[in-house]
């Protein structure tokens, strides 16, 4: 297996860099600052990066949409966003009201257009978040909560099974749906790190079917084979990697965000790629993101 190679492709000091989407259509990469909540569009072909502030305490997520807009979750609200004028539409919320002190966090789109999405405790605590389906609608589904912060969502290519990581329990689980692709009939364990407190944060998958996760802390993203065996480790020069998803030419390069969150004044020294955004090339090949909307 040849050595990957990794590249520096936006300089930023992201206090918590997420949720990198390639826009195919655009030949663009999105991603987002949920702490300074900023929307960032990268355009690779020229190396111009622009930001887009947004209003509101955190930038939760980010997803595309059929339309060419985008949906995103600002605190435990869903809005969307047109990425020319900034202008927002609301569009849906969120059952935060009984669980204070939570927000919208990671999610992803699956085949059908809907959007899965889950909450999480401001606090890194309590149970105090959930996991719930959108659908292109407006109508929000509970799914199931008991959740402390959400994180790692990804649909394995068969359309049955996702994947679903509780960060601060630190264990990544498999998810079966049932036939409809609504509701999940089964909770497995993945991967626990339960022992370890390993922080499995952000994750995609590959044409393959394998899970690509990052781990905030680690300094490092993992490849998973179907089975959980872990094949592929590939070390980062930062500490806190925080999501990925492939893209570019071919869905050939792994993107990767990263955060300052967390780091020492001597760590931030000696880590000056801390909160940018890194391209790992020479690790196999991704899947189109799906778009939201029916």
């Amino acid at each position: 297996m040849s050595k990957p190679t990794i590249d520096c492709v936006q300089k930023a000091d992201a206090q918590l860099g997420e949720t990198p989407l390639w826009d195919a259509a655009r030949g663009v990469l999105w991603w987002i600052d949920i702490e300074r909540p900023t929307l960032w569009r990268l355009d690779l072909a020229t190396g111009k990066a622009s930001a887009l502030e947004q209003p509101g305490t955190y930038l939760g997520s980010l997803a595309l949409t059929r339309s060419g807009r985008h949906l995103i979750a600002r605190d435990l609200s869903l809005l969307l966003l047109d990425p020319g004028t900034g202008a927002t539409e609301p569009f849906a919320e969120t059952p935060g009201e009984a669980m204070p002190d939570t927000r919208l966090n990671d999610g992803r789109v699956d085949a059908k257009g809907r959007l899965w999405i889950g909450t999480m405790d401001n606090g890194l605590t309590d149970g105090r978040g959930g996991f719930y389906r959108v659908d292109p609608d407006g109508a929000v589904a509970a799914i199931f909560g008991d959740v402390i912060v959400s994180n790692g969502i990804a649909f394995d290519p068969d359309g049955r099974h996702m994947y679903f990581t509780d960060t601060r329990r630190y264990i990544t689980y498999r998810l079966t749906l049932d036939a409809s692709g609504e509701r999940v009939e089964n909770r497995e364990i993945f991967a626990d790190y339960s022992a370890t407190g390993d922080r499995p944060d952000g994750a995609c998958v590959d044409a393959d079917g394998c899970l690509w996760q990052a781990f905030f802390g680690g300094g490092k993203v993992v490849r998973y084979a179907r089975d959980g065996r872990i094949d592929r480790e590939i070390a980062l020069p930062v500490s806190n990697p925080t999501c990925l998803c492939f893209g570019g030419r071919d869905l050939r390069t792994l993107f990767v965000t990263s955060a300052t969150k967390f780091l020492t004044p001597d760590q931030l020294a000696a880590e000056p790629l801390a909160g940018s955004v890194l391209a790992i090339d020479g690790v196999g090949q991704g899947v189109p993101e799906c778009l939201f909307g029916a």
